[in-house]
């Protein structure tokens, strides 16, 4: 199964609720217009006392008509008899409502539905029509961060990967690893978050299955340590791509952001210009408050760039298109599961497809 087929199945949550609420909007649209035409019925007359005649015999039933195929060209052309509606400001608001649902958050939602509006305002348009724009527009604010991990010349390569503990930091160093290993460059990973047992097993169970040395350090010892112990050991051993683990434990946020420049001070000792990449991962069942880890991390280091995993498991996967409309940060890669392939190249087309539940246009 492609990536696409998988992202679109497995986000079939998102795309469903969406789907069924423009359905909705549409056909309560036709059912008022139908009613607004119907005549008014004048009350029938006050019934008067007449003989009962003989019951008369009892006529053949008559054939029930066929529904009328469309003609020729209509079949032709495609046409869409499918209901429609007139796209006008009360439309436009429960648009919104909808987006907002989808976690795509105020400003964003109120921004793709003006942006949908342009051209389109006053227009009778289906369901699949709404969608498709829909589509074209978030494809098109996804397009400028749609970036690869970028590739330097310097080795090693120092990736710092930040994020809250639970996000799948870990299992999205050991998949970006085991694909860069597979694409021909050397890699190594450092297990910095030496405050979690299970981190540092799985991402030795990662190493393993990939061919990764993982350099580890006793629970509970320094991380800034374990940090420049594992970029001296890279360049010794001329490394292409050295990717570092971290602690994600916002609960005191004063203690990581020491540890996180502390890493980062202890490297550029050996590497001025370390980390050449900083990852934030992310969690798409978190929401909106993906957003908030956004503006924390920022913060705490320089982040460059980010992953978002788990969206086979929402319905919140709209908070990515909230993500890059304010912050503008390359998305790198999305996963949609626990296999090595998937986790890919972000592809803004591919997602706008799957969140609204269309086909890939030609």
């Amino acid at each position: 199964m492609s990536f696409f087929n998988k992202l679109k199945e497995r986000m079939f949550r998102s795309s469903s609720k969406l789907d069924e609420g423009l359905e909705a909007l549409v056909e309560e649209a036709e059912d008022t217009a139908a009613a607004e035409t119907q005549p008014a019925q004048t009350p029938p007359p006050e019934p008067t006392v007449q003989p009962t005649p003989a019951p008369a015999p009892a006529a053949p039933a008559a054939d029930p008509e066929p529904a009328p195929k469309p003609g020729f060209i209509g079949r032709m052309l495609g046409r869409d008899d499918s209901p429609r509606r007139v796209l006008d400001d009360d439309m436009l608001e429960r648009l919104e409502e909808l987006l907002i649902q989808s976690d795509m958050g105020v400003e964003t939602a109120m921004r793709v539905s003006a942006n949908l509006a342009e051209g389109r305002f006053g227009r009778k348009m289906s369901v699949n029509e709404i969608k498709t724009a829909l589509a074209q527009e978030i494809t098109r604010i996804m397009e400028p961060v749609a970036k690869p991990l970028p590739l330097y010349g310097a080795r090693p390569q120092v990736v710092l990967v930040v994020g809250v503990n639970g996000a799948g930091k870990t299992t999205t160093i050991g998949k970006l690893a085991s694909q860069f290993r597979e694409a021909g460059k050397s890699v190594m990973i450092a297990a910095g978050d030496t405050f979690r047992a299970a981190a540092v097993e799985q991402l030795q169970v990662w190493g393993t299955r990939a061919g990764v040395p993982v350099m580890t350090a006793p629970e509970g010892s320094d991380p800034a340590s374990l940090a420049y112990d594992a970029l001296a050991r890279a360049k010794a051993e001329g490394v292409d791509l050295l990717m570092i683990d971290t602690a994600g434990r916002l609960q005191n946020r004063a203690d990581l952001m020491e540890e996180l420049a502390k890493i980062l001070r202890v490297l550029r000792k050996l590497d001025p210009d370390a980390p050449h990449n900083t990852l934030l991962v992310l969690d798409a069942t978190t929401g909106q408050n993906a957003l908030n880890q956004v503006d924390i991390f920022r913060k705490l280091a320089d982040v460059s760039g980010l992953v978002m995993t788990k969206l086979d498991g929402t319905a919140r996967g709209g908070v990515l298109v909230a993500l890059a409309d304010r912050f503008g940060l390359p998305i790198h890669a999305i996963g949609v599961g626990e296999q090595i392939d998937d986790l890919q190249a972000f592809d803004p087309e591919e997602f706008a497809a799957a969140l609204i539940g269309t086909d890939l246009q030609a």
